[in-house]
């Protein structure tokens, strides 16, 4: 059983005891986060669609912890111009593990 989810903007295929990075959330660690907007459900075969989500489905999740994704560097240079612009980037994650699907 697997389900297709929106969590904070982005899109995830999630199942049961699977851990996820996503955007920060505005969540503490430890605390049980419910999402609401489940675009599609597979139960074994029967697979349900919503238009856009399907009402009355449900994600359950567990805040594991909060982290900082990989630097990333932004390198902007226009060349014969004497302009160069180095810059990092760190993306602030919540790791969640998938406790529940409810459809």
């Amino acid at each position: 059983m697997y389900a297709i989810v929106e969590i904070a903007g982005q899109q995830f295929k999630v199942s049961k005891d699977q851990k996820v990075y996503v955007h920060r959330l505005a969540v503490e660690e430890g605390e049980k986060v419910t999402f609401d907007k489940v675009l599609f459900a597979d139960n074994n075969g029967s697979i349900a669609i919503g238009a856009p989500a399907i009402t009355g489905a449900s994600v359950e999740a567990k805040v594991l912890k909060h982290l900082k994704g990989d630097k990333v560097i932004v390198f902007k240079k226009k060349r014969r111009k004497g302009y160069k612009k180095k810059n990092g980037h760190r993306q602030a994650l919540t790791q969640i593990v998938i406790e529940g699907i409810n459809l």
